[in-house]
């Protein structure tokens, strides 16, 4: 598989990777954090987005070579970013008291979602 491929499909499974971890595996206490700093839903949350990366490299990192210490620091990366990008999101969702009904809450929204996108370009670029 030539280079241009295995990050097109890395970032591929990333995708939806996310798409489960974010909208079919959250739990009404990963939901519930808002604006609360330390809190053990978001923590769990991020833990899920993490397992699911780790099965995206996985097979990767053996066809690929890539060496144990790049993946486990990817998906600790990978951990802290998630937690901070919806802790964000929940304060300034808790700040401006949008609902789904404003622009701005959709606004918020897609900033949380290109946020995580940019974590997935940047692992696939250091993982390949």
């Amino acid at each position: 598989m030539d280079q241009i491929t295995l990050m097109l499909v890395m970032l591929a499974l990333f995708q939806v990777k996310h798409l489960f971890a974010d909208f079919y595996l959250q739990t009404p206490k990963m939901l519930s954090a808002g604006a609360i700093y330390v809190h053990a839903g978001r923590a769990q949350h991020a833990v899920v987005h993490v397992v699911g990366s780790f099965l995206v490299l996985l097979p990767f990192g053996l066809l690929a070579g890539l060496s144990w210490a790049l993946v486990v620091g990817l998906l600790a990366v990978e951990w802290v970013l998630h937690y901070h990008i919806d802790f964000g999101k929940g304060w300034w969702s808790k700040r401006t008291a949008f609902t789904t009904t404003d622009a701005g809450y959709w606004r918020a929204f897609g900033m949380d979602q290109l946020a995580h996108q940019w974590t997935y370009i940047a692992m696939v670029w250091m993982a390949v």
